[in-house]
């Protein structure tokens, strides 16, 4: 198998444009605690887990998986059938939320105002994964999968 040096050097979101919108809305952990607790998962919050390769030590509860790496051509997809749902928000993260996450929630935003988009918002979970976890029980406990020993190397948000 050969590999193009030039294209390993590039980091993946180089083939995508930059968001726009590059300091989302963000929701704090506490609050998606509450969230998580008291909302409907698919109709007023959508919980997007980006990990691709670090995916592992568990996931937040009602959260759907889709690797950042992949997601930019999907966008509009996912915005119809958001919209249709009627989803309020969509809250993006990933091991710290200051990559990948940022940049998918700067992406879906910038679609959301290039639809006119008034009533879905676009933002991050502040902190990620890791900051979930190192939360503590209260929060370890509203995932699915959660494996400790799994968050004692460090995760990585690219």
């Amino acid at each position: 198998m050969t590999t193009n040096a030039s294209n390993d050097t590039k980091p993946w979101h180089a083939a995508f444009p930059a968001p726009r919108t590059t300091e989302p809305g963000a929701v704090s952990r506490e609050e998606m605690l509450e969230l998580l607790r008291t909302a409907t998962a698919g109709k007023d919050y959508v919980l997007v887990d980006l990990r691709r390769n670090d995916y592992e030590g568990g996931t937040i509860k009602t959260s759907i998986n889709l690797p950042a790496q992949s997601l930019y051509p999907t966008i509009p997809a996912l915005y119809k059938l958001f919209e249709t749902a009627g989803v309020k928000q969509v809250i993006w993260y990933c091991g710290s939320s200051s990559g990948r996450g940022t940049r998918a929630a700067g992406w879906f935003q910038d679609y959301i105002d290039s639809q006119g988009g008034e009533v879905m918002r676009s933002v991050i979970l502040q902190g990620g994964i890791k900051g979930w976890v190192a939360a503590g029980a209260a929060h370890t406990a509203q995932m699915d999968g959660f494996v400790a020993e799994a968050w004692q190397k460090p995760v990585q948000c690219g």
